[in-house]
């Protein structure tokens, strides 16, 4: 866990919680042929499902060559319905919901989107903060990078690690209230690296996010 995950209040009440679950279930699972465009998270965030027109393909595409672009092309093989943009736009609810959920220390939501292992660190982190008596607030401001870094195909399993780059006002309160970390009048800048999994085997569609990081423990 990083200081990093100091994050948004955005989920007011659990049936909000649990709408937004069923909601990022649809659009970070495969694709049905139905589906509506990925929502944007935020006014200044930059959409997830442009196409530049001149050759035909997603700009959220990695360069070619890469291992990003390479494990792509393995999972696209494996499931052809898979498509990256639609991906990308539930990472961006995921993210979104991920923090907001661990901010608020909402266990429900965060044991559906969450690993195992994840979870765990997740739940000892914020038994941390309850046992000291602290209190987390966070405001997401702007996301303004979703982007793929890695992907491949592990075993029997399908993943893909985006990089985000969120623009946050993060505050960490004692049991007096007082403020002990981050400012109310402070925006700062947050890069995660999240991994995503998905068996292709399973009949549930959803990624479930089974690793975190940001650049400086790579």
């Amino acid at each position: 866990m990083n200081d990093g995950f100091h994050y948004l209040d955005i989920i007011f009440f659990a049936m909000v919680a649990a709408f937004l679950v069923l909601r990022l279930r649809s659009v970070l699972g495969r694709r049905t042929g139905a589906e509506q465009p990925p929502e944007r998270w935020g006014a200044g965030d930059a959409p997830s499902n442009v196409v530049d027109l001149a050759s035909h393909r997603s700009v959220s595409e990695p360069a070619p060559g890469t291992s990003a672009s390479r494990g792509l092309a393995q999972i696209r093989t494996i499931d052809r319905t898979f498509d990256l943009d639609s991906f990308l736009g539930g990472a961006r609810a995921a993210f979104s919901m991920v923090v907001t959920a661990f901010a608020a220390g909402d266990r429900d939501t965060l044991r559906q989107l969450l690993s195992p292992d994840v979870f765990a660190n997740f739940v000892a982190a914020i038994d941390g903060h309850a046992a000291r008596g602290e209190t987390l607030t966070t405001e997401l401001v702007a996301i303004r990078t979703v982007e793929p870094i890695d992907a491949e195909v592990r075993g029997a399993f399908l993943e893909i690690t985006i990089r985000f780059v969120s623009e946050q006002v993060n505050l960490l309160r004692d049991a007096e209230g007082r403020v002990i970390e981050g400012s109310p009048d402070r925006i700062i800048t947050v890069t995660d690296e999240w991994t995503f999994r998905r068996d292709p085997r399973a009949a549930d569609p959803n990624w479930l996010l089974v690793a975190t990081r940001t650049p400086e423990e790579a």
